[in-house]
């Protein structure tokens, strides 16, 4: 069972990330988007007052599994977990936490302009 949790989260947490990345693309999603950047950045922001900086509550089950399947040294951020993974390299936490922040950053400030932008000429119509 754990085998499966692992690697249901790793495909649902890394299609969240490109869901949050992207999402704003598209009309239909673009609510959804909006609403689930602001999700994350207030789990990032707020609820990291108390579980520290950049806390996913995606990270923290997923993290749970991979300790159950002896899996111990995890690293802190699922990103750099990802990055690492993906590319095979050891990428210095600070450079991914850097840049996730600004592509979190830079997703929200679309996914807004996409959302006023669609409310806007729907007000019109």
């Amino acid at each position: 069972m754990y085998a499966f949790l692992d690697k249901f989260f790793f495909v649902f947490h890394s299609t969240l990330i490109i869901f949050i990345l992207f999402g704003w693309i598209w009309r239909k999603t673009r609510l959804a988007n909006l609403v689930v950047i602001l999700l994350t950045a207030f789990s990032w922001f707020f609820l990291g007052i108390w579980y520290g900086f950049g806390f996913c509550p995606c990270t923290d089950w997923h993290w749970q599994v991979r300790m159950k399947l002896e899996h111990h040294d995890m690293p802190h951020s699922y990103t750099k977990f990802l990055v690492d993974t993906l590319t095979g390299l050891d990428v210095s936490p600070k450079l991914v936490d850097s840049f996730a922040v600004l592509f979190l950053m830079l997703a929200l400030f679309v996914s807004i302009l996409t959302n006023v932008r669609d409310w806007t000429e729907k007000r019109r119509a």
